[in-house]
């Protein structure tokens, strides 16, 4: 009989797992793309990949490559992301233990006295072990192993465990993306530093020569040649050169604190030899074919795992409709006198219980869980796309940039010669009273900008290859 009946409960548990079943709501959910076009615009398809050399390969100039070193070591930001990092790791080893049995030990005593005018006194009363009244108060001693297990029949607790490899790997990636900013923006500031640097030298060069003309203009001036007017012009000049070179210094001090702080250290000197900026090559940098972003782009590859796991999630959270069945057991001693507790079979106890626990009413809280999930999922999908599209956007506009600024450069040099030039010819014409001493001040004004123009151009090209080389997914290797 007793048979029959386990067979009958065994029989109803599963019609109702079943009917369970069926009450689950299914939300189809389209699948992500990741199709990228085959080149980048005009771009000729080649396979060979800049982003695939690693950054030590890809600066030349040690100085920089010591300071990515420091920062790689000490930035307080990227520690503070591996530490992040760690944080999710230690979340697999939880996950791995939930669909694990859980074994513990338990061990207790406890002193109990009952009312003697009451159903349990009365009976206390009456009892005699071994011819012994029952004791009084009533002493309790146990010690045993309990263990429970959750059976993962729907495969919710793997699940879980598997979406926290996906968020750890996710996490590692966006170290890496992390690592490939913080390589960019450390070449960003130091190329910055360097024009900075240049531009100051050009000011100072400048200010010789303006100092120069005002003498000239003086002495003009002296033998009735010209007009206190365009003494005070001169001077003018002169006194605005100073104040443009005191703002740059200052953005010299910004730059280097910046990169300090990038570095982790406190402010000092940034070693480097500006000398040489102008002459920096600008080196080619192969793009390779779109479909490679995907397997460069870090912020891409986390995307992407961020999107598997959001998809786990939501089968965990549809997991929450299905009935759990868990098993618990014990085994130990029990005795109400320490000396009792060896003497077995009298003092051992031993229990083992199932239990099967599924929602039937008020699953409104489930159903949102569900439907939270399933949302996730979708905005995950769009995430991953957004930044498929990101990615080919950034690398087919920086090597546009690229192409148009080795033109730009060389016609700003081909200004900054000619204009160079006529600030000898306009001075010699104002020395001989052929040239009005407005076309002086116009043409080293001028010479001035473009040469200042000339450095900030250099410093885009290199900047722009920089940024080339992080949008392909470079830097963090």
């Amino acid at each position: 009989m007793n048979n029959i009946h386990h067979y009958r409960l065994l029989f109803f548990m599963g019609i109702l797992a079943l009917a369970l079943h069926s009450c689950v709501p299914v939300k189809e959910i389209r699948k992500e793309r990741s199709n990228v076009p085959e080149n980048y615009g005009k771009e000729t398809i080649d396979s060979l990949n800049t982003a695939q050399i690693s950054w030590k390969q890809f600066f030349a100039d040690p100085n920089l490559i010591a300071l990515i070193d420091t920062a790689l070591v000490r930035n307080q930001e990227l520690n503070i992301m591996t530490q992040t990092v760690a944080l999710f790791e230690n979340q697999i080893q939880a996950k791995k233990g939930e669909y694990l049995p859980f074994v513990d030990i338990k061990g207790g005593a406890e002193i109990e006295k009952v009312g003697k005018h009451t159903r349990n006194g009365a009976v206390e009363e009456s009892l005699h072990i071994d011819g012994e009244k029952f004791p009084e108060p009533f002493s309790n001693y146990s010690i045993g192993l309990v263990a429970s297990w959750e059976l993962d029949i729907w495969k919710k607790l793997r699940n879980e465990k598997k979406a926290a490899v996906l968020e750890y790997l996710s996490s590692v990636e966006g170290k890496n993306f992390m690592i490939t900013n913080l390589v960019a923006e450390i070449a960003d500031a130091y190329y910055e530093l360097m024009a900075l640097d240049n531009q100051l030298e050009i000011l100072t060069q400048n200010l010789q020569l303006q100092q120069n003309a005002l003498k000239i203009v003086k002495l003009q001036k002296e033998a009735a040649k010209t007009t206190e007017l365009a003494v005070r012009r001169f001077t003018a000049e002169v006194q605005k050169t100073h104040s443009e070179k005191f703002e740059i210094e200052q953005k010299i001090t910004v730059m280097e604190n910046k990169i300090n702080f990038l570095i982790g250290k406190t402010p000092g000197k940034i070693v480097r030899n500006s000398s040489v900026f102008l002459n920096i090559p600008i080196d080619s940098i192969y793009a390779g074919v779109p479909s490679q972003l995907l397997e460069n782009r870090t912020d891409i590859k986390k995307a992407s795992l961020e999107l598997e796991a959001s998809k786990l999630n939501s089968k965990i959270a549809k997991a929450n409709f299905y009935p759990s069945l868990g098993i618990s057991t014990g085994i130990g001693l029990n005795a109400f006198k320490t000396g009792l507790l060896t003497k077995t079979p009298e003092s051992l106890v031993y229990s083992f219980a199932g239990d099967f626990i599924g929602p039937i009413i008020n699953r409104n809280a489930i159903k949102a869980l569900y439907k939270n999930a399933n949302s996730k999922q979708i905005q995950a999908i769009f995430e991953y796309e957004k930044t498929i599209l990101n990615a080919y956007i950034e690398v087919a506009n920086e090597l546009s940039n690229i192409q148009n600024l080795k033109k730009v450069y060389a016609f700003k040099e081909g200004q900054v010669t000619t204009l160079t030039e006529s600030i000898t010819l306009s001075t010699r014409l104002f020395t001989s009273a052929r040239a009005d001493y407005l076309e002086v001040l116009l043409t080293q004004r001028e010479a001035l900008e473009a040469k200042i123009a000339l450095v900030e151009t250099k410093k885009d090209q290199l900047m722009a290859n920089i940024h080339l080389y992080k949008f392909l997914g470079g830097g963090w290797n």
